[in-house]
């Protein structure tokens, strides 16, 4: 995303949360559903209280979490992704379609109320570690539109919930909300079935910081040295810089978060050992272009691409709950909501 164009989405979202824009019902100032409003109040929640996204590319699930009042996160609403492109596996350069794995930060300029994709926000791909590797690509996305060239797309209803879910954190105070995107849940059983990949030593440096947000329920802080993630860790020298391409500083975790990380690693590693060792075989892999959560690959088997193409405009809405996958719900198509005035741009590479 050039500067211009990131300057001119944080002023329109900057008016928006200010309530400047007021005419008809621009989707992007659509209210957070009274519905998750209530899940929110019987999980002690806000509408104001800062998230944080997961996203696992496997599983084509995200996961919205949310401080509660312990002030840890718990988990809100599971979203089905709708489609996201490429392989598992890092994105790697400028046109391979691939959707982006690592830890991202997502500021008000980043969030884009006049996507040509319904809504959208910026992952901040590449970050400081992306660009140490050599990683490239710009505007990778999550947005509506179930279309993906790079981006995680989910249906026009899902991206109107996300927005509103990050405009509310944000203008209730928090400057940025961490998303954390990986190849599939961090599992012992997924860890030991892809454990030929050659992405397998930087899954492993992704597991840790989801080890350190899952151990201590605190979006983990993050940064980069050696050319890999390090999680709630500062230099023990007090000049000490982390530098995603420089060598690693002496350096020292957070007390609790590695004690409750180094046990859980522990256990995981002994259960990746058992699995290996009763001969399940690591997946061989071929070549696939993305893929969608089951609930819309089944409605696409059923109802043909017709009716899966209904999804972009808000007019199928599926959901997850925390215990199980609902069906998907056909709603009747409601009138078009007013689009806030601003230049629409397009997303993804």
């Amino acid at each position: 995303m050039n500067s211009a164009r990131g300057v001119l989405s944080g002023v329109i979202l900057a008016a928006a949360l200010a309530g400047c824009v007021t005419v008809g019902d621009p989707k992007h100032l659509k209210p957070v559903p009274p519905k998750l409003v209530a899940s929110m109040q019987v999980k002690g929640m806000t509408v104001s209280d800062p998230i944080l996204i997961r996203v696992f590319k496997k599983e084509a699930e995200l996961e919205v979490w949310k401080r509660d009042a312990t002030g840890q996160y718990a988990l809100l609403k599971i979203y089905p992704v709708c489609r996201w492109s490429g392989q598992l596996g890092p994105k790697m350069q400028e046109g391979d379609r691939q959707t982006p794995e690592g830890f991202y930060t997502v500021r008000a300029g980043q969030m884009n109320p006049n996507s040509a994709y319904y809504l959208s926000f910026d992952l901040g791909f590449p970050n400081e570690l992306d660009r140490a590797l050599g990683r490239t690509g710009s505007a990778l996305m999550i947005h509506g539109a179930c279309s993906s060239s790079g981006c995680f797309a989910m249906t026009d209803d899902g991206a109107a919930e996300l927005f509103a879910l990050a405009r509310e954190a944000i203008k209730g105070g928090q400057e940025a909300f961490q998303v954390q995107s990986f190849p599939f849940r961090m599992t012992p059983e997924n860890l030991a079935e892809h454990r030929a990949s050659p992405h397998i030593a930087f899954w492993r440096n992704l597991k840790e910081g989801s080890d350190h947000f899952e151990a201590t329920r605190r979006p983990p802080t993050v940064a980069s040295c050696g050319k890999r993630y390090v999680f709630n860790a500062r230099p023990n020298d007090p000049g000490g810089r982390f530098g995603a391409g420089a060598a690693c500083p002496a350096f020292t975790v957070e007390a609790g978060a590695a004690m409750m990380v180094a046990a859980k690693q522990a256990r995981d590693e002994a259960r990746i050992r058992e699995i290996v060792a009763s001969g399940r075989a690591a997946v061989s892999y071929t070549y696939a272009d993305g893929s969608m959560h089951p609930s819309f690959q089944e409605l696409l088997r059923r109802s043909g691409p017709a009716r899966l193409q209904a999804l972009t405009s808000g007019r199928v809405e599926v959901s997850r709950p925390e215990t199980a996958l609902a069906e998907p719900k056909v709603t009747p198509a409601g009138p078009a909501p007013a689009w806030a005035s601003g230049t629409t741009r397009n997303d993804g590479t």
